[in-house]
């Protein structure tokens, strides 16, 4: 049952993301805010319960699939922000990660499956003759996993915190994200630390050349930009996604309706489509962070 008492002074903070939604750059960004304001930091799991809260302190929560204990997400003095990606942009960045993807990390895509004749997923991700193929395999697979985790999530819940990141990838002045670090309930020292931190490992700050990304950091990053699907998802794929999921764009406010959204695809020339893709670049509206409120 969700908690009807009054939102309290945030001490839980939370930070919950999905895969391809920006999880590398809030993990930067939140790791090095906990080290310097001196607040402790865990990764939490459904079955983490509160154990991990200390009694009189602050601390940061980290989900990077948003599955927090349900304990968490009731509690009055909880904060948790939430970053969600248009769905479209997280298949396409997805599919090209995982071909790449190293040992050590996701190990579920370099496990033999039986089903895939004892390839790997990404075996047979490479093995797949065009990206259209490797984005139809992906999208009933991981990908169909990391929509239902963001459908799934209660955008009404009064202790959290939306946002996107085709806001945060244009937020170069940070005024967004400082509104959401003030949500968390951060002194403005420690925002103006988020602030530097956000910059420093935005692609479009510290991380801008190529020369400064981390070999893991490079692995993930495509483009980094909003709505790279208008110019390179195939126009065939784009199809089977608005009657799959084109229900799930609407839920999660991407679109109005299920299908309108097609006319906006530019079909990619049929050398991107057999190779890899180039990332293309369109605005979208900005969404306003939903502010929260206290008693003391």
């Amino acid at each position: 049952m969700v908690s009807e008492a009054p939102l309290v002074a945030p001490r839980v903070m939370g930070v919950g993301t999905h895969h391809k939604t920006g999880t590398l750059w809030m993990r930067a960004v939140f790791r090095k805010l906990a080290e310097s304001a001196g607040i402790e930091a865990h990764t939490v799991y459904p079955a983490s319960g509160e154990r991990l809260i200390p009694d009189d302190r602050r601390v940061f929560l980290f989900q990077w699939s948003s599955q927090f204990p349900e304990a968490i997400l009731d509690r009055p003095d909880a904060r948790i922000l939430h970053v969600i990606r248009d769905p479209r942009d997280v298949l396409l960045s997805g599919m090209h990660y995982h071909r790449r993807a190293p040992e050590g990390g996701e190990e579920v895509l370099h496990e033999a499956r039986d089903d895939l004749d004892g390839r790997s997923y990404q075996q047979h991700l490479n093995i797949l003759p065009h990206d259209t193929a490797r984005l139809m395999f992906e999208m009933g697979e991981r990908h169909a996993r990391t929509l239902a985790e963001m459908t799934a999530w209660d955008y009404a819940r009064r202790t959290t915190v939306e946002a996107r990141y085709e806001d945060l990838i244009r937020d170069r002045d940070g005024r967004l994200f400082r509104e959401y670090l003030r949500n968390l309930g951060l002194t403005e020292p420690e925002v103006a630390v988020g602030l530097r931190a956000f910059w420093d490992t935005a692609l479009f700050g510290g991380l801008a050349r190529d020369d400064d990304r981390s070999p893991r950091v490079r692995a993930h990053v495509t483009h980094g930009g909003a709505a790279q699907w208008r110019a390179d998802l195939p126009l065939s794929v784009a199809r089977a996604y608005a009657e799959r999921h084109g229900e799930a764009l609407v839920t999660l406010g991407y679109e109005d309706h299920p299908t309108a959204w097609l006319r906006n695809c530019v079909m990619p020339p049929p050398d991107r489509q057999a190779t890899s893709f180039r990332a293309g670049q369109h605005a979208w509206p900005t969404t306003s962070p939903r502010r929260t409120s206290w008693s003391n």
